[in-house]
């Protein structure tokens, strides 16, 4: 039985007219229902969108279910795959027997199969029998050569398989002559690069590379070389009220060619056919598959505007602006309660605060938890629910239900970086899979060549698997606020004791101790150097609400029971951040301590 794939243009006729056929037949004209079914599940096989069919999206979308379907007490797509079964059944018994092409729907299965038709009729006639034989046995042939030559012409051709264009999406320009309205031209751009990043056959380049670009202009050739992208969208947003003008364009790099531009004056209202109109534009102007879309949202342009809000907060001020995008969000959520996006957002921004001492880590995660389950309660192919879900899973150290989760939302959004880095911060390398880490890291690096966050993840998993010299160059990658302190380990791990000490100290005189543990890294080259009284006094001095820097310090010093001691305080930052910390080199004096297992056991890491 050959089953049908994506094809190319010949191959689809084929099927879609066997589709009409069997639609046209009386069986299906009087149950406009079991043809709306039959449509979509075999359209959407052709499109190669096999992910969509399931039982929850079917409901919603075939039978107009409420987003809030469970499938568990309705059991109307299940019902009517039967009968749809059944139906199917009769038309190839009857009218279809002689078609060259059978859509099947197997038992237990939505996704349907469409394969050759064999005839098994022994004609009365032996020489029209031969005759007959002949032209059945070409016209068989000449299926499989189009089902062949189809697979093979479309996946030579396909941009994503071979080929895949590469484009970035710079901020757009705020014109607008409100105060503070900077978040809304930063909120569209984001929601642009996410839109067309699903798109088949494009690699989008992530919003945190994009953003580097923020009141910093280049010129279109500089800005592609940068971000390794072979076009860029630009453009201006200016809004008065419930006024909007949006202009962009698509420019091809190499040589500043305009392919495509678009102004559009509209209200605020129509802002999502806008961005719309923006992927279209893009997709005919590159003649590529606009392929699976992301659920087009109906919300009101209060929640949407708090929503744009939240998603700008994180770009604008860094990890703090998630604690200011909380209210944003549930602001949101309370104007629309059925938008996805901003529950999918909301759970990302606990579960970002998750790790963190100065928070209610019991209370982050029942909240990050129910916020990723309703996202993907309301959009089960929202690739950031379901990475949210990972985070909160690995939180709680469920791993494989959280490994499973993160691998749905790469599988959604293959060209975001940041499944792929929540991936490797929350289970990877808390697990010690560092090789995979570094590999998921590497991937999220091509679509996102100048974030901060990958390039420091890279350096972190470098220096735990003690790779100094490749984490020196990564370090170089991070801005002064974290390169210092990432230089600082290195030299460290060189056994650049001293020299260390003075990339510590300079940091902490210079106020750039931004990434918490300074005065650990600190503390611990002191003991390493030998100067005991100085790491003491610095370990007296050090606040007790980061206790990693006490066990830092403590390491230094080789003193295993306060050490351990340290790491019992710190046990509540949860499995994933006790997990990435058991794998620094300064730590190394733990290894096959007895003490070590029971403390991963405690949190729920694998001994």
């Amino acid at each position: 039985m050959l089953e049908w794939m994506p094809f190319a243009e010949s191959a689809l006729q084929v099927a879609r007219s066997e589709l009409e056929r069997v639609l046209a037949s009386p069986g299906f004209t009087r149950n406009e229902r079991l043809g709306r079914f039959l449509r979509f599940v075999v359209e959407k096989h052709l499109e190669g969108r096999d992910d969509e069919i399931k039982e929850y999206v079917v409901a919603i979308e075939v039978f107009g279910r409420r987003p809030d379907h469970d499938p568990k007490q309705d059991s109307i797509v299940r019902t009517e795959a039967g009968r749809l079964r059944a139906r199917l059944s009769e038309y190839y018994l009857g009218d279809g027997k002689d078609d060259p092409v059978i859509i099947e729907l197997p038992k237990g299965r939505y996704v349907p199969v469409l394969r050759q038709s064999v005839t098994t009729q022994e004609p009365t006639d032996p020489s029209a029998g031969r005759k007959h034989s002949w032209r059945r046995s070409w016209l068989v042939c000449g299926i499989a050569c189009v089902l062949l030559a189809a697979g093979t012409a479309v996946f030579s051709r396909l941009p994503h398989r071979n080929a895949p264009v590469s484009i970035a999406v710079l901020p757009l320009i705020n014109l607008s002559q409100e105060p503070n309205s900077d978040y809304f031209a930063d909120g569209l751009t984001s929601e642009i690069i996410r839109d067309l990043s699903i798109i088949d056959g494009l690699v989008v380049r992530s919003q945190t590379s994009s953003f580097a670009f923020k009141g910093n202009p280049q010129n279109v050739r500089e800005a592609g070389r940068q971000l390794n992208a072979d076009y860029i969208i630009e453009g201006s947003v200016l809004r008065a009220g419930e006024q909007l003008r949006i202009n962009a364009q698509l420019v091809r790099v190499r040589d500043d060619f305009p392919l495509w531009s678009g102004r559009y004056d509209r209200e605020f209202t129509d802002v999502f056919a806008i961005q719309d109109e923006i992927s279209r534009g893009i997709v005919d102007s590159l003649r590529l598959k606009l392929g699976r879309g992301r659920r087009r949202y109906e919300t009101s342009t209060e929640a949407y505007d708090l929503y744009l809000r939240a998603r700008a907060l994180p770009l604008q001020t860094g990890i703090i602006g998630y604690d200011d995008a909380i209210p944003a969000l549930e602001a949101a959520i309370a104007k629309d309660p059925s938008f996805a996006p901003a529950y999918a957002g909301l759970a990302a921004a606990h579960a970002m605060r998750s790790g963190e001492f100065r928070f209610d880590l019991g209370d982050e995660i029942v909240k990050m938890r129910a916020a990723a389950e309703k996202a993907i309660q309301l959009d089960p192919l929202l690739a950031e629910a379901h990475s949210a879900l990972g985070m909160a899973y690995a939180r709680d150290a469920k791993w494989q239900e959280s490994e499973k989760s993160f691998r749905r939302a790469i599988e959604l959004d293959s060209s975001a970086s940041e499944p792929r880095q929540n991936f490797t911060l929350f289970l990877l390398w808390p697990l010690g899979r560092l090789q995979e880490a570094l590999k998921q890291l590497r991937i999220a690096e091509r679509s996102d060549p100048l974030s901060v966050l990958v390039h420091a993840g890279l350096a972190n998993v470098l220096i735990a698997g003690g790779r100094y010299d490749e984490a020196q160059i990564e370090c170089g990658k991070i801005p002064e606020t974290g390169e210092s302190e990432c230089l600082g380990r290195v030299r460290l791990g060189q056994g650049k004791v001293d020299q260390a000490i003075q990339i510590f100290t300079a940091d902490l005189n210079r106020g750039l101790s931004a990434g918490n543990q300074v005065r650990g890294y600190l503390g611990f080259a002191y003991g390493r150097a030998g100067r005991r009284e100085e790491a003491e006094k610095l370990e007296a001095e050090t606040p007790a609400v980061n206790p990693l820097n006490h066990a830092l310090i403590f390491a230094g010093l080789g003193d295993k029971d306060r050490t351990f001691e340290a790491l019992e305080r710190a046990a509540a930052g949860g499995p994933f951040r006790i997990g990435r910390v058991l794998t620094w080199p300064e730590l190394s004096l733990l290894r096959g301590d007895p003490r070590l297992k029971t403390l991963r056991r405690k949190v729920g890491l694998p001994e």
